[in-house]
């Protein structure tokens, strides 16, 4: 759940995010159909941006990104194009990554290949090993699985 949103939004990244969701709003409506309509429409989208980026009274400013998200709802597209590895998307988090210890089993004419990368890797191994007997201390001997 990184994707989620913690912190504020300044005005100006607020209006990116509003640009760019009406683009892909755009996408989803006309790609599929011409390209060459979606572009023009993209053209017209960015002018009526650009009609207003130089808005100095926030006031105004604000009442016009406030309108411009109600448009984008009110015109947003039944099913949207998803990216397939975004959220939302087909395969969204279908693929896992192979464990780390999928590196300790290699054979060492495999590693031999990879000597600067292995040389590293055993020198964090124990660096993560040290920081975590320093956290928790040493496993007990006579505890074992």
């Amino acid at each position: 759940m990184s994707y989620l949103q913690t912190n504020t939004l300044s005005h100006a990244r607020k209006v990116r995010t509003l640009y760019k969701q009406s683009i892909r709003t755009l996408q989803s409506h006309y790609e599929c159909f011409d390209r060459y309509e979606f572009r023009y429409q993209a053209v017209l989208m960015r002018a009526r941006f650009d009609e207003h980026k130089d808005e100095k009274d926030l006031r105004k400013a604000k009442k016009l990104l406030l309108d411009g998200q109600r448009e984008l709802f009110l015109k947003s597209h039944p099913q949207p194009i998803k990216f397939t590895e975004a959220p939302g998307g087909v395969a969204y988090q279908r693929t896992s990554p192979p464990p780390d210890w999928l590196l300790d089993v290699w054979h060492p004419l495999e590693k031999a290949q990879y000597p600067e990368y292995f040389a590293q890797r055993e020198i964090r191994k124990k660096e993560y090993i040290e920081r975590w007997e320093k956290d928790f201390g040493k496993p007990d001997s006579e505890i074992s699985h």
